[in-house]
């Protein structure tokens, strides 16, 4: 199946270890690169960050996550575009292969609204990734999450967002877990040619034991994660494949428990 260099840590797997830890752990596996979230660098430090992994030799496939442009006031929506740029600054220097968007969304505005508020923060954002050469990653989130996490929601809905700016500069980050359930994600896929800057897996567990910290081991659940990697390959798309997994029971676990069976699985099953 998958080959390990193509196998990449995302560091919401292992949530309680720090930047050094996972870093360190990805070595002891053999696991080649490493996706790093933002509130762990901040925790280490941006220069600490960088630093032990380019000691490690670890190639950053994406750093998680800007995007949050989603706001009721325009105060609010100000300080998330500062955020933002700050979170470009911290992909450069690790040199990420992109930024992971999770573009927001909020209880107290209009879905439309939040959608334009969307593309009126990456029009801003864009070019100033541009001039510090960072890819802007949209990540569609399940349907499930429009209320409270993010108003871009298929593939298509993304890819339409994508499409005012070059292929080289905004693309998608396609996850698993959030469009396995589409019945036109192949099709979709398909389109996406040429702007596939990212590709994640896990499993969906049946039942979901909690929206937000119940994703499953790959094997666990019900998506066919090979499938959809032939399908990304197939657009094109031959880069790192990270594994990321929301849950609590593997939080609480082993940590090289944990990267011995992502590895064994996603060698198997992706």
């Amino acid at each position: 199946m998958a080959d390990l260099q193509r196998l990449s840590l995302n560091q919401a797997t292992v949530q309680n270890w720090s930047v050094q830890q996972a870093v360190e752990g990805c070595v002891r596996h053999g696991i080649p690169s490493i996706a790093l979230w933002r509130h762990k660098i901040a925790e280490a430090g941006l220069d600490a960050s960088v630093k032990h992994v380019r000691d490690a030799g670890l190639h950053v496939s994406s750093v998680c996550r800007g995007g949050m442009f989603v706001a009721p006031t325009t105060e609010e929506r100000r300080e998330r575009t500062i955020d933002n740029f700050r979170a470009v600054d911290e992909a450069a220097a690790l040199q990420a292969d992109s930024l992971v968007m999770v573009v927001g969304a909020s209880p107290q505005v209009a879905i439309a609204d939040a959608r334009k508020m969307v593309s009126d923060g990456l029009a801003e954002l864009v070019p100033y990734a541009r001039k510090h050469g960072v890819k802007i990653g949209l990540e569609p989130l399940h349907p499930m999450y429009a209320g409270d996490r993010s108003v871009l929601n298929t593939i298509d809905q993304s890819l339409a967002m994508a499409s005012p700016y070059s292929a080289d500069e905004v693309g998608l980050i396609l996850d698993t877990f959030h469009f396995w359930w589409d019945p036109y994600a192949y099709e979709q896929i398909k389109r996406a040619a040429g702007r596939i800057f990212g590709f994640h897996v896990c499993d969906w567990i049946v039942p979901m034991p909690d929206m937000l910290l119940g994703r499953g081991m790959m094997g666990d659940g019900a998506i066919d994660n090979h499938g959809f990697r032939m399908a990304v390959e197939a657009a094109g798309y031959n880069g790192p494949i990270e594994v990321e997994i929301f849950n609590q029971a593997l939080w609480n676990s082993d940590g090289d428990h944990v990267l011995a069976t992502v590895v064994e699985r996603f060698t198997k099953l992706v």
